[in-house]
């Protein structure tokens, strides 16, 4: 059973997005076959829309395209070229500075926030997510509210309060979203210099914000990822390495699907004594970490103490140090 919602194309709407899109059905794939702004534009007007990255494109983008010239492209079964140079710089002589100059554009929908975190851990990235600020969380996917359901919790003996227990929260939040917006528009008059859809516009985002924390952390998001071969490299071992179950199998999505546009920056990513040592070697470390803090900090009652902050150390030259970074370029 597979926790993601399949997206419904018809044969038309398939025949155009199969050339710039590496996946159809799954919640991962990549952009390929647009122009660099394109991609960026579609990628920033994701984070503000409810709608998926294929369904943005087929309703706001591809009338503005000429894709008649790419309709003989299939973007999904990947790349089928010879990559003799790449395999022997990367992979053979190991030469990972290669793997820096080939970047791709990654969409990851259905993911928690949980999973969401674990993907934009990594700096050398660019991430656009979608923001629970402007999106109304109310709103079903496949008939169902969005959250994760993981194959494993739902099978247990706690699936059926899982998901009544998280229904009942979405419900709390769907009842609510009316009630602050009309506090919102009372409290806030539109002024006369605002248009409509603005007034409306900053009048859904405050009710949106308001009411956000009541989303728990198994809420779904859409992310938008560019990064380059290296990174994702970097980026899949450590998801690969996590206790999270999501993160394990979410990694194998992502390869898949990088692998129809970067494969040879990749192929160590599964190999037993390469990429495998590496993912098993920051799980161990991970959890002997975690054994030594358990060690030196026993779980104890809190003190009855009020909270306060206590000030433990400090350079009481920092000011000059720093006076003296700013200028040294000079």
């Amino acid at each position: 059973m597979t926790p993601y919602v399949a997206e419904d194309f018809s044969s038309t709407e398939r025949a155009v997005l199969r050339r710039y899109f590496t996946n159809l059905d799954g919640p991962v794939f990549a952009l390929v076959n647009l122009p660099e702004v394109v991609k960026g534009a579609l990628f920033a007007r994701y984070s503000r829309s409810a709608k998926s990255l294929r369904r943005l494109f087929l309703d706001e983008f591809v009338n503005d395209l000429d894709v008649s010239g790419d309709a003989t492209v299939d973007a999904t079964v990947g790349l089928e070229r010879a990559e003799a140079l790449y395999d022997k710089v990367f992979f053979e002589y190991g030469d990972d500075s290669v793997a820096q100059l080939g970047g791709v554009h990654l969409a990851c929908e259905q993911a928690s926030n949980i999973l969401t975190k674990a993907l934009e851990w990594g700096r050398l990235m660019s991430y656009l997510e979608q923001s629970t600020r402007y999106i109304a969380y109310d709103a079903r996917l496949g008939g169902r509210y969005r959250f994760f359901r993981d194959p494993d919790v739902l099978a247990s003996p706690l699936g059926a309060r899982y998901v009544g227990d998280m229904d009942r929260m979405f419900d709390s939040y769907a009842e609510l979203v009316p009630t602050m917006t009309d506090y919102f528009r009372a409290s806030f008059p539109k002024s006369p210099n605002d248009s409509d859809f603005v007034y409306r516009q900053a009048i859904r985002a405050k009710a949106f914000d308001a009411l956000r924390g009541l989303l728990p952390a198994a809420s779904l998001s859409n992310v938008g990822i560019y990064g380059t071969g290296q990174a994702y490299e970097a980026l899949l071992l450590r998801l690969k390495s996590l206790p999270l179950p999501e993160a394990n199998a979410y990694a194998d999505l992502m390869l898949t699907e990088l692998r129809k546009v970067i494969p040879s920056f990749l192929k160590r990513v599964d190999l037993p004594e390469r990429g495998g040592a590496w993912s098993d070697y920051l799980r161990t470390n991970a959890d002997a970490m975690g054994e030594v803090a358990s060690l030196l900090f026993p779980t104890a009652a809190p003190a009855d103490e009020p909270s306060s902050v206590t000030l433990v150390d400090f350079d009481p030259d920092g000011e000059v140090k720093t006076v003296a970074a700013m200028l040294y370029p000079y």
